[in-house]
């Protein structure tokens, strides 16, 4: 369904308004069979791969070897280690988002609808990072009890309630929603699935392995401040030391993800679609 089609039934109603682009993305969003997938696939790794690190560490305490004579748990960042892999799908539907419509050329439908171009930016990364938050909260939790369960079996869990851990859970999440607004914003910047995908991977997983080639006393300085890096320090329990503070860290990804968003939405005014 076009958002000429669903716009245009409420024409007698009064003018195009946000809340009513919401809706249009939202439906759009809804009935895209590859919406549920690519969120499911999400949720499988976050789960998945969570609980794949929690046996994985019983296992080594099962098993001891000589290697493993300073094997430790982190038992809150085992069991969410799979966000690291749930970010690959998050990354991928956010570009598609955006550049799904302007493959199929249903972008022009959209722009018609919404002449001033903008609030459908805004609606697409509104309802976007909405349901990833939702989604992603709730997995996080998902993933956090079900790993401690599997933990306790040999006393090494932990609780919510531990220091920080709390703040590991939510961060989980707060993380992945700004993976997701970063790739809308470069879906929207570059316009291309393919495109858009490198690019944000490119950001997120292939600049931090170059920059650690670069002199000690340059990686030292620059690798804090990559979007990955900074982000992933509000899902990370006990960060290292010469990484940013968790909040700190989260607050340099949000300045990637604004400038994505701002950067697409002055080509969006400029470009034809």
């Amino acid at each position: 369904m076009s958002t000429v089609t669903i716009l245009s039934t409420r024409a007698g109603s009064g003018s195009v308004t946000l809340p009513r682009v919401v809706k249009s993305e939202w439906i759009k969003f809804r009935t895209l069979r590859s919406s549920y997938y690519t969120l499911f696939a999400a949720v499988f790794f976050m789960v998945g791969f969570g609980l794949l690190a929690c046996y994985g560490a019983i296992d080594h305490l099962d098993h001891p070897d000589v290697r493993d004579h300073a094997f430790s748990i982190d038992a809150a960042d085992r069991s969410l280690r799979g966000y690291l892999a749930a970010q690959l799908a998050i990354g991928v539907l956010g570009v598609l988002v955006v550049s799904g419509e302007y493959s199929t050329g249903m972008i022009r439908a959209s722009l018609s609808a919404v002449p001033r171009r903008l609030p459908v930016l805004w609606a697409k990364a509104a309802v976007f990072g909405a349901i990833t938050l939702v989604v992603t909260s709730i997995t996080a939790f998902v993933a956090f009890f079900a790993g401690q369960a599997i933990l306790a079996s040999h006393h090494v869990d932990t609780t919510l309630s531990a220091s920080g851990v709390l703040r590991t859970v939510l961060g989980t999440s707060l993380y992945l929603t700004a993976v997701g607004l970063l790739a809308v914003g470069i879906g929207a910047l570059i316009r291309n699935t393919a495109g858009g995908i490198a690019a944000v991977f490119g950001l997120l997983l292939v600049l931090p392995t170059l920059v650690e080639v670069l002199p000690a006393n340059w990686s030292s300085n620059i690798g804090p401040y990559l979007p990955g890096a900074a982000g992933q320090q509000v899902a990370t329990l006990h960060a290292d030391p010469g990484m940013l503070a968790p909040w700190t860290g989260f607050g340099v990804m949000c300045v990637y993800v604004l400038a994505a968003l701002i950067g697409a939405a002055v080509m969006l005014k400029r470009r034809d679609a």
